[in-house]
């Protein structure tokens, strides 16, 4: 059964997908900024496309399938952290019965914090995030896994989203894992930090995964592998264009680019142009010219040493309750807590 409701002025789209399973999805039309934000991003002097755009249908499938590629450490090191502080999360989860997570795609990583949640709670309600209808679909998986979890799906942006849950009264743990806070700039790093401290309660907890600097090679490998999921996964950006824009990108005229800007202390993608040649967006009257050479970026993966993630914690407003890290040091949990 669907219902339609209004909270804070957006519309949703409500129904029940199981026993102890209700997704809310958003009904607001999100085309209107896609092709805002596209035209806007291929119209600039260095040419850029918004990264959270590269998640659709296939976009998710794609980044599934890099999630389990030799070179892809991120996810295989944010795993062995967790499964390495299992015994630990009892002392700082114990009291939380809610878990808000953004971009919670198939929702892999949580399992860890639910197996220790519920030793210490009959139930656990859990509030996945993304903008992907896989919410749906890892939502039945979870519920065939954990019968005691009581799951409410969001599909929306993740700040719509964090403002539904902003007044929950259960003591909750924010999780944002992976590495895309890595594709803030600084600047809008804090900014998302901030929104994520404005939404938190006096004993709610922030669980965050920040991807470390280390050696270069290490860092373009993953983001350029050799079987070329990755290069598939950039170019998709092209094909969402054109079948959501009447774009008439030809993808075999694009290379991928991934290099280290070691002054940044980020990783850059890039698709760059193989031929001088112009492209039509028809669906928003967009005619676009590239010089043979010239690259429309589509990432950027900023990594942190330790000092730094001391930093923006400060200038947040967080206090760092716990960093964790794998054994190579690669990759960090940090935990936080409002001061």
């Amino acid at each position: 059964m669907k219902d339609t409701i209004s909270i804070n002025s957006n519309n949703y789209e409500k129904k029940s997908v199981g026993p102890n399973c209700v997704l809310i999805k958003s009904l607001n039309p999100q085309q209107d900024d896609f092709a805002a934000e596209i035209s806007f991003g291929l119209t600039r002097k260095k040419k850029f496309i918004p990264s959270k755009y590269f998640y659709d249908a296939n976009g998710s499938r794609l980044f599934e399938e890099i999630c389990d590629l030799d070179e892809y450490y991120l996810t295989k090191k944010e795993l062995e952290i967790l499964s390495a502080i299992k015994s630990e999360m009892p002392k700082y989860f114990s009291q939380h019965g809610s878990v808000v997570e953004l971009g919670s795609g198939s929702s892999i990583k949580t399992r860890h914090l639910f197996e220790s949640l519920l030793e210490n709670h009959s139930h656990v309600k859990y509030y996945p995030i993304d903008i992907s209808d896989i919410v749906q679909e890892s939502s039945e998986r979870l519920q065939d896994e954990f019968t005691n979890l009581h799951i409410t799906g969001i599909i929306d942006q993740y700040e719509a989203g964090l403002q539904l849950l902003k007044n929950l009264d259960d003591k909750k743990i924010i999780v944002f894992f992976g590495s895309s806070f890595g594709n803030f700039d600084h600047i809008a790093g804090l900014k998302f930090l901030n929104s994520i401290r404005n939404c938190m309660k006096k004993d709610d907890l922030f669980l965050l995964g920040i991807d470390l600097v280390k050696d270069v090679q290490v860092l373009e490998k993953a983001y350029d592998d050799s079987k070329g999921v990755t290069k598939n996964f950039n170019l998709n950006l092209l094909a969402r264009i054109n079948a959501e824009l009447g774009g008439n990108f030809n993808l075999e005229k694009f290379e991928h680019r991934a290099f280290f800007n070691a002054q940044e202390n980020r990783i850059e993608m890039h698709l760059e142009s193989k031929i001088q040649q112009q492209v039509y967006l028809e669906g928003v009257d967009l005619q676009i010219k590239l010089e043979k050479g010239e690259s429309i970026r589509t990432e950027y993966s900023y990594k942190y040493t330790l000092r730094q993630i001391k930093n923006i914690a400060s200038k947040s407003g967080f206090k760092i309750n716990k960093i964790w890290q794998d054994e190579q040091k690669y990759f960090a949990l940090v935990l936080f807590s409002t001061r």
